[in-house]
Protein backbone atom coordinates (compact mmCIF):
# COMPACT_ATOMS: atom_id res chain seq x y z
CA UNK A 1 0.00 0.00 0.00
CA UNK A 2 2.83 2.23 1.25
CA UNK A 3 4.40 1.60 -2.55
CA UNK A 4 1.28 2.70 -4.38
CA UNK A 5 1.12 6.08 -2.46
CA UNK A 6 4.78 6.52 -2.87
CA UNK A 7 4.12 6.18 -7.04
CA UNK A 8 1.06 8.81 -6.66
CA UNK A 9 2.86 10.92 -5.26
CA UNK A 10 5.84 11.03 -7.87
CA UNK A 11 3.47 10.76 -10.58
CA UNK A 12 2.53 14.31 -9.13
CA UNK A 13 5.80 15.69 -8.06
CA UNK A 14 7.80 14.68 -11.41
CA UNK A 15 4.98 16.26 -13.69
CA UNK A 16 5.38 19.41 -11.67
CA UNK A 17 8.93 19.47 -11.83
CA UNK A 18 9.28 18.95 -15.71
CA UNK A 19 8.92 15.61 -15.87
CA UNK A 20 5.81 15.51 -18.10
CA UNK A 21 3.77 12.01 -19.45
CA UNK A 22 2.46 8.74 -17.30
CA UNK A 23 5.68 7.15 -16.36
CA UNK A 24 4.26 6.70 -12.59
CA UNK A 25 0.85 5.91 -13.50
CA UNK A 26 2.13 2.98 -16.06
CA UNK A 27 4.03 1.63 -12.88
CA UNK A 28 1.16 1.53 -10.79
CA UNK A 29 -0.80 -0.52 -13.01
CA UNK A 30 2.22 -2.89 -13.42
CA UNK A 31 1.79 -3.47 -9.64
CA UNK A 32 -1.59 -4.01 -9.91
CA UNK A 33 -1.24 -6.43 -12.69
CA UNK A 34 1.53 -8.23 -11.05
CA UNK A 35 -0.36 -8.27 -7.84
CA UNK A 36 -3.90 -9.52 -9.89
CA UNK A 37 -5.82 -7.71 -6.55
CA UNK A 38 -9.26 -8.85 -5.70
CA UNK A 39 -11.45 -6.67 -5.74
CA UNK A 40 -11.06 -4.80 -2.48
CA UNK A 41 -7.52 -4.45 -2.60
CA UNK A 42 -7.15 -3.24 -5.90
CA UNK A 43 -9.31 -0.18 -4.44
CA UNK A 44 -6.82 0.47 -1.35
CA UNK A 45 -4.12 0.27 -3.61
CA UNK A 46 -5.72 2.93 -6.06
CA UNK A 47 -6.92 5.22 -3.12
CA UNK A 48 -3.44 5.13 -1.80
CA UNK A 49 -2.07 6.31 -5.25
CA UNK A 50 -4.69 8.65 -5.47
CA UNK A 51 -3.73 10.37 -1.74
CA UNK A 52 -0.18 10.03 -2.51
CA UNK A 53 -1.11 12.33 -5.54
CA UNK A 54 -3.52 14.65 -3.21
CA UNK A 55 -1.21 15.13 -0.45
CA UNK A 56 1.64 16.81 -2.55
CA UNK A 57 -1.21 18.46 -5.47
CA UNK A 58 -2.73 20.71 -2.45
CA UNK A 59 0.82 21.69 -1.09
CA UNK A 60 2.45 22.30 -4.32
CA UNK A 61 1.84 24.42 -7.46
CA UNK A 62 5.17 24.70 -8.65
CA UNK A 63 8.46 23.25 -8.30
CA UNK A 64 10.49 24.29 -5.53
CA UNK A 65 13.64 22.98 -3.63
CA UNK A 66 10.91 21.38 -1.35
CA UNK A 67 9.69 19.53 -4.20
CA UNK A 68 12.88 18.14 -5.48
CA UNK A 69 13.95 17.34 -2.15
CA UNK A 70 10.58 15.50 -1.79
CA UNK A 71 11.22 14.04 -4.99
CA UNK A 72 14.74 12.60 -4.25
CA UNK A 73 13.08 10.94 -0.71
CA UNK A 74 9.94 9.43 -2.13
CA UNK A 75 13.13 7.81 -5.36
CA UNK A 76 14.52 6.45 -2.03
CA UNK A 77 11.64 5.13 -0.72
CA UNK A 78 10.44 3.89 -3.58
CA UNK A 79 13.62 1.75 -4.94
CA UNK A 80 13.69 0.40 -0.80
CA UNK A 81 10.37 -1.12 -1.27
CA UNK A 82 10.82 -2.27 -4.62
CA UNK A 83 13.66 -3.94 -3.69
CA UNK A 84 12.14 -5.45 -0.37
CA UNK A 85 9.20 -6.48 -1.79
CA UNK A 86 11.16 -8.49 -5.06
CA UNK A 87 13.51 -10.13 -1.86
CA UNK A 88 10.22 -11.28 0.05
CA UNK A 89 7.99 -11.80 -2.69
CA UNK A 90 9.99 -12.57 -5.69
CA UNK A 91 10.96 -15.26 -7.74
Amino acid sequence: MRLAEVLGSLHFLRNLCGEPGTKWREEMEKLIAAENPDPARKARLIANFNRGYRSFEGSYTRCTASATAAIDRYMKEGEALSRDIAVRYGN
